[in-house]
């Protein structure tokens, strides 16, 4: 459970865009994934990239998993000034109270593909 507190806090300084907060959690020699666009950073940059952007934004914690030394996340994160919004998926693996890998994937929120649309297939999860 005190990783999953790890993991809130850690999302809340990146809503806050808390920069200069972000290092404490992770290993010095942490790896960071970002799978869906086959990018591997280290702890440095994956701060320089989430400060740079894509702006301000609100991040809200949808669910929390934990698994021994794993923590699994689903955040949206939305920007305040425009409408695009996103959802990550992320896998922390802790040693000794600290991320030491971040697997992380993220999606675009839209709608279906018109394809889908024209089958009549499926239902909104939930109306927006």
């Amino acid at each position: 459970m005190k990783y999953q507190e790890q993991i809130k806090a850690l999302w809340n300084d990146m809503d806050k865009q808390n920069w200069d907060n972000i290092k404490k959690y992770f290993h010095n020699e942490a790896i960071i994934n970002w799978n869906n666009t086959n990018e591997r950073f280290n702890v440095e940059e994956f701060v320089r990239v989430n400060s740079e952007y894509p702006g301000d934004w609100n991040i809200k914690i949808e669910r929390l998993e934990s698994i021994d030394n794993l923590v699994i996340s689903v955040v949206k994160v939305q920007l305040k000034d425009e409408d695009i919004s996103v959802h990550a998926t992320s896998f922390f693996e802790f040693d000794r109270d600290k991320i030491k890998v971040l697997n992380e994937y993220w999606g675009d929120d839209g709608k279906p593909p018109q394809w889908r649309i024209e089958k009549q297939v499926g239902r909104p999860i939930k109306t927006i």
